[in-house]
């Protein structure tokens, strides 16, 4: 299964290497990362795959949310079966 993590807040140092570690340290392999920066709003959409994945995208989505709480961020994690479904039109 594929995911698709979405940041959004203010711009800080470390918040693609905490990212990146959370998945890593769940065996999450991430397919693509796309970041913008405008003045100082950090916007980023992660594609992962959750195929040999150590945790459920239940268990995933809370540990992002709490990262998100941690670094002062909205931190949201999806399949992106539904992340597709929500964003068609």
């Amino acid at each position: 299964m594929r995911i698709v993590m979405t940041i959004v807040g203010l711009d800080k140092v470390g918040i693609i290497a905490k990212a990146s570690a959370l998945l890593a340290e769940n065996q999450v392999n991430i397919l693509n990362i796309n970041q913008n920066i405008t003045d100082t709003f950090f916007n980023m959409v992660l594609i992962g795959d959750m195929e040999k994945a150590t945790i459920s995208l239940e268990e995933l989505k809370k540990k992002a949310a709490a990262l998100g709480d941690e670094l002062g961020l909205q931190i949201r994690v999806q399949s992106e079966e539904i992340f597709t479904a929500m964003h068609r039109i």
